[in-house]
């Protein structure tokens, strides 16, 4: 059995072609522990939405296997909560009605007062008091996804997904509430994996950052540990000595790196690395016989 509460185990995805087989991504075999903030990023074409769909048990990987709190992933769950890029709301629901039928799908026994109790609070976790029977078409951008995150939030999921949640948002708008997710977070210490290609947002509110390669046959070569103290906050985390360690780490991956490490590799060097770029001391790689001027590292399979 897995030591972690979420495994993916050899997880591999191809699209048939009539010419050549399209191997998205291959041998990914990472692991999160309960509660654990993690953000993968990656160019185009990686496949992270591709994995998201999986662990979402929207998509089954070609081979391979998700393994969630002891149970193999198949099919969607109410124990996975997806908020994506477009909102996704009903249209015909207000704000409050969009919550509360997650909620009543989520707690079929719950009185109708206990359902709009438990909406109402998660929608005034992201600022919506004022806004509870607004339709999404009377709601900015940023207000229809702060209904989509306290409706992902009030259905209690063992796993959040989080599909590029503000990447259609204006920095202002997507500052604030990256600040009522880490809030948010912080009371329900709900295990969350997220994708973002934004590097500073990922150093703001993850434990751990995944990188990827270039696809195609794409793999998770880094797991980068965001050695920060928390709680964290946007205009003071940049004045940790750490903060440009780490950032810089992860931009020259995805600058130079990410293309350097693409293509298929053998299971011998294809495990991923575990980085904490806070740390000045560097060791050799495992199996490369060269020394690798990056921090501190070792080769796990998580």
């Amino acid at each position: 059995m897995s030591k972690y509460f979420l495994s993916m185990e050899g997880l591999t995805k191809i699209f048939p072609s009539k010419e050549e087989d399209m191997v998205v991504f291959e041998n990914i075999n990472i692991g999160l522990n309960k509660g654990e903030f993690v953000c993968i990023i990656g160019h185009s074409g990686c496949g992270k939405s591709t994995i998201m769909n999986v662990l979402a048990g929207l998509d089954s990987p070609t081979s391979g296997s998700v393994i969630m709190d002891g149970h193999e992933v198949s099919g969607p769950s109410l124990d996975r909560g997806v908020v994506f890029q477009n909102y996704s709301l009903l249209p015909w629901l207000t704000a409050m009605q969009n919550v509360s039928f997650g909620v009543k799908a989520r707690c079929p026994d719950w009185t109708r007062e206990q359902v709009i109790a438990h909406s109402r609070k998660y929608l005034e976790m992201v600022g919506l008091e004022e806004s509870l029977n607004k339709k999404p078409a009377q709601l900015s951008g940023g207000m229809r996804q702060r209904v989509s995150i306290a409706r992902a939030f009030a259905t209690n999921p063992k796993l959040l997904l989080l599909d590029e949640p503000f990447g259609a948002l204006d920095a202002l708008t997507r500052g604030i509430i990256q600040d009522e997710l880490i809030k948010i977070w912080g009371e329900t210490q709900q295990t969350v994996f997220m994708i973002t290609h934004d590097v500073d947002e990922a150093i703001l509110l993850a434990d751990r950052v995944l990188l990827m390669t270039n696809g195609p046959k794409a793999r998770v070569a880094e797991s980068v540990l965001i050695n920060l103290p928390r709680p964290r906050k946007r205009d003071t985390v940049i004045d940790d000595p750490n903060y440009y360690k780490i950032r810089n780490h992860l931009v020259h991956f995805l600058v130079k790196r990410s293309e350097e490490l693409s293509g298929s590799v053998s299971d011998e060097d294809g495990g991923t690395i575990v980085i904490d770029p806070t740390k000045d001391t560097s060791t050799k790689v495992e199996n490369t016989g060269e020394q690798d001027t990056n921090p501190q590292y070792e080769r796990v399979a998580l």
